[in-house]
């Protein structure tokens, strides 16, 4: 009987491993076509696509423009959660606990929510279009991610330690940097990567705070879907694919992941 059941579990998660992959494969094979058409199977197969990606301005220029966009939003996500989770776990004040919360509610919201408040507060401050709008926004709705990763790793600290450290004669700051950073690291690098990799995608609150005047990748493949389609955009996709399995494993390999599911060691 337990063996049916475990036959079961493998049937079933295969199924839901192909379900998810099956979408990639096409948009991979879309991407390959010879000719001008979204065909699968692809009709010969030919890298041009991929080429005219690299090769076009009008489509390499948003997406170094996104991926400029992801790096400040994740950095200033960070740099707002390392500093808000540290001071909640470190000090037992009265509101720091509400001012966590007020951190992981945009992320609690839908999209389009948030991104209707950030285009209200920009049009008010006659700020709307300009490119640090979308910055700002992506970074206040993900600064959830880092908050919540940061605040994992912190849990997971023992305090021994770090009353050994204090007791030894260590000041606040030589602990953080010497026991406290050291070890939540990997959580701060899984938050920037986390925070990144949906910035990078994200269409909604780009497009509620910037319209058309600063165009990101997903604004620019929205804009070319308005008057056809073009395997680029599939090319596109696959690449963006490609770099968010990149990161991914990236946080796998040195971010420790073991530690990032919540496991004591690296052997749990």
């Amino acid at each position: 009987m337990s063996g049916r059941i475990l036959w079961v579990k493998r049937v079933f998660f295969a199924l839901v491993v192909i379900y998810l992959l099956a979408p990639i494969v096409v948009i991979a094979g879309v991407s390959l076509n010879a000719e001008n058409r979204l065909f699968f199977p692809p009709q010969g197969l030919s890298l041009r696509w991929y080429e005219a990606f690299f090769g076009l301005s009008e489509w390499y220029l948003p997406a170094l423009r996104s991926l400029s966009i992801a790096g400040l939003a994740a950095l200033i996500a960070v740099s707002i959660a390392l500093p808000l989770a540290y001071t909640v776990w470190r000090y037992d004040i009265a509101y720091g606990r509400f001012i966590y919360f007020l951190g992981l509610a945009p992320f609690a919201l839908p999209p389009v929510i948030t991104a209707l408040g950030a285009l209200a507060l920009w049009i008010v401050l006659q700020s709307f279009g300009r490119a640090y709008t979308v910055v700002l926004s992506h970074a206040a709705f993900l600064v959830t991610l880092p908050l919540a990763t940061i605040s994992l790793g912190l849990r997971s600290m023992n305090a021994e330690t770090i009353e050994a450290a204090t007791t030894l004669g260590g000041s606040s700051g030589v602990v953080f940097r010497t026991i406290i950073f050291p070890t939540i690291r990997p959580y701060v690098i899984a938050g920037f990567i986390f925070a990144f990799v949906l910035s990078l995608n994200e269409y909604i609150i780009a497009f509620m705070t910037v319209g058309f005047t600063v165009e990101t990748l997903p604004i620019k493949i929205f804009n070319s879907l308005r008057y056809g389609y073009t395997p680029v955009m599939a090319s596109v996709s696959v690449i963006f694919f490609a770099v968010a399995v990149v990161l991914f494993s990236l946080v796998g390999m040195f971010g420790d992941l073991p530690k990032l599911l919540g496991a004591d060691s690296a052997n749990d």
